[in-house]
């Protein structure tokens, strides 16, 4: 019976508002002072009563004193039979318990009451409940009604009378105390990379959210931090303020420990010439950094092979296990080279004697420069095609209108120097060179059609067969005419009629006669132009020492200073009786076919005459034109 009632007293006095009801009172004057009691009980718990502030024991007290009078006025509110006076202590002592248990700023011990959508309904044994979002309990997936749950206490009450709770700032302060010790003490905490905000990382420390700097995740920088969220590393805390609730840690920090204690260790062990495993950690355009075991060495891109690359990532991959030879050391510089190639055989050994000169090989086209191409034979040897060694007849102007990357040619070994690393090798070499052919399909004198390809102010090449050329010669196109340049005879992509003068296999030059094709009129001039014919021309170039015409098909001839005087007078300057286009009456005085001249006499001045030049005439030598 004793032990019913003491529930009941613990059932009615868990709040200030069952002890009147425990009591009985049935009339004003009770309610009245109970009320002023329970205003009393509640301004103790909650701590507004005015200074000096009650011990919990004083307020126990307290309470007591004020009751005892009450009893005393109206014993008749009291069942004896149901309340004894201890009874009435006891209860006295739960409901002043309830009261100084609950405090502002403590982790209290909640009953999940209800979930709904977005929070949490929780009792803490307050007059009122107390909600919380539910995202507060990401860690909690299983949570139900009935669960118990510490939260912390932030206020008794808010603007609507609720009790202001938090879940979230009970887990900071139950982690924050792990927090300080391991800050104060320079110990290492495991944390998990959750989410990358602007700066760096967001860690979840012991379910505390930490802040690593994009500085500190690593001894270099990370290119791509996405990849690393959702792992859990150790790291140090250099910067904690719980006012601002603000945690910064490094990882940075604990490998750099890490490096400078196997540094340390790899120093002692570390060797020139040494061969060690290491994995790839990182992969540049110039080569991959290898993890030594605490030390990162550098394999340069020229180290990975013998052969050609154009990648590291062709050779090695992130995260390989590699074998590796130790080329240099400087740890001052705290650079280590290493070499993968040179734990290969050097392909270079006894070269001469795999490609002898004259030996017909194939391979396949790994670069191409203006000058020529490389081909890859073997991996790591490579030999030059140059530019003059790709055809035998065509003007190769760039290798790429021979050969492409990737193709594979045939070509002939034509030189080797192993000290230098260099073969020449040739295209051209593989097939018979037509030059040597060519006198044998065009003897001297044989006349043949081709086009002309380009003009020079020496002659005009002309194309005999794909690729081979031949050159005419300024002075081979014309019996008769005084050729200036070669556009006054042929234009580029004339079909000309032209004889084989001569073929130098060795040079490889062709030289063709375009006047050879026809009969040479100076056979005949004496009969053309027997001595005596009377005859019209024009000049057409002053001379020092006379003036030269010509006289019809092309043939000039010439008339001397002495041979200008038809007035009487000696003329000394041939500018000053003659203009080019000048009209003159003439007669031959000598013919001389050996050395194709005709020497004549002004006889008459027509008076029709085409205009005089403004600009005074210009005389030229007549060093070699006789």
């Amino acid at each position: 019976m004793a032990g019913s009632r003491a529930n009941a007293v613990g059932r009615r006095a868990s709040t200030p508002g069952l002890v009147a009801a425990s009591l009985n009172i049935r009339d004003s004057e009770t309610r009245s002072s109970m009320a002023e009691l329970e205003t009393t009980l509640t301004d103790a718990a909650s701590g507004a009563a005015p200074a000096p502030a009650l011990t919990a024991r004083e307020k126990r007290d307290l309470q007591k004193n004020q009751l005892r009078p009450l009893a005393n006025r109206r014993p008749e509110l009291y069942d004896e039979d149901e309340y004894s006076s201890d009874e009435y202590e006891a209860m006295l002592d739960m409901y002043n318990g309830t009261l100084a248990s609950i405090e502002e700023g403590e982790i209290v011990k909640s009953k999940v009451l209800e979930i709904r959508e977005n929070m949490v309904v929780l009792d803490i044994g307050f007059k009122s409940e107390g909600t919380i979002p539910l995202e507060e309990f990401k860690d909690m997936p299983d949570l139900k009604p009935g669960d118990e749950v510490e939260v912390l206490l932030e206020h008794l009450e808010d603007a609507e009378g609720s009790v202001v709770l938090s879940k979230k700032k009970a887990d900071f302060m139950r982690v924050w105390e792990r927090i300080r010790l391991a800050y104060e003490n320079d110990q290492p905490v495991t944390g998990t990379l959750i989410k990358k905000i602007k700066g760096g990382v967001v860690v979840d420390l012991m379910g505390v959210d930490a802040f690593l700097p994009g500085s500190q995740i690593a001894l270099r920088r990370v290119p791509n931090i996405d990849e690393l969220l959702g792992q859990t590393y150790d790291f140090k805390i250099i910067k904690l303020n719980k006012r601002r609730r603000n945690i910064v840690v490094s990882r940075r920090v604990i490998l750099e420990q890490e490096r400078a204690g196997k540094r340390e260790k790899l120093m002692k062990e570390l060797q020139k010439d040494q061969v060690r495993k290491g994995v790839v950690k990182n992969i540049t355009d110039f080569g991959a950094f290898i993890d030594l075991g605490g030390v990162d060495g550098l394999l340069h891109i020229t180290d990975m092979s013998w052969g050609r690359i154009s990648h590291p990532s062709e050779m090695v991959q992130i995260g390989q296990e590699l074998e590796i030879k130790v080329l240099d050391i400087d740890w001052d510089r705290e650079r280590i080279s290493l070499g993968l190639k040179q734990l290969q055989a050097y392909p270079w050994k006894d070269v001469a004697a795999k490609y002898p000169v004259g030996t017909r090989v194939q391979g396949k086209v790994v670069s191409i420069t203006n000058y020529g191409a490389f081909i890859e034979l073997e991996p790591g040897i490579e030999g030059l095609v140059h530019i003059s060694e790709m055809s035998w007849t065509r003007n190769v102007r760039h290798p790429s209108k021979l050969v492409s990357i990737g193709e594979t040619i045939e070509a002939v070994v034509l030189k080797v120097d192993p000290d230098e690393e260099k073969i020449s090798l040739g295209m051209k070499q593989t097939e018979t060179d037509p030059w040597t052919v060519l006198p044998l399909r065009y003897p001297v004198g044989t006349r043949i059609t081709g086009k002309v390809r380009n003009l020079t102010s020496f002659g005009a090449f002309v194309e005999i067969e794909p690729g081979i050329d031949g050159l005419i010669h300024i002075s081979d196109m014309s019996w008769t005419k005084r050729v200036q340049h070669p556009s006054e005879v042929v234009k580029k992509g004339d079909t000309v009629d032209v004889v084989i003068l001569n073929i130098d296999s060795e040079n490889k030059r062709i030289s063709l006669g375009l006047k050879q094709a026809e009969e040479d009129p100076w056979l005949r001039i004496g009969e053309t132009f027997p001595v005596g014919t009377e005859l019209r021309g024009h000049v057409v170039r002053l001379m020092d020492k006379g003036v030269v015409v010509e006289i019809g098909n092309d043939i000039e001839g010439f008339v001397p200073l002495s041979q200008l005087n038809i007035t009487g007078k000696i003329v000394s300057n041939p500018a000053d009786v003659a203009f080019e286009g000048m009209l003159l009456d003439m007669r031959v005085l000598e013919v001389d076919p050996i050395h194709r001249r005709i020497v004549l006499a002004v006889t008459n001045i027509p008076e029709e005459q085409p205009p005089r030049p403004a600009e005074p005439p210009t005389v030229h030598s007549s060093e070699g034109e006789l």
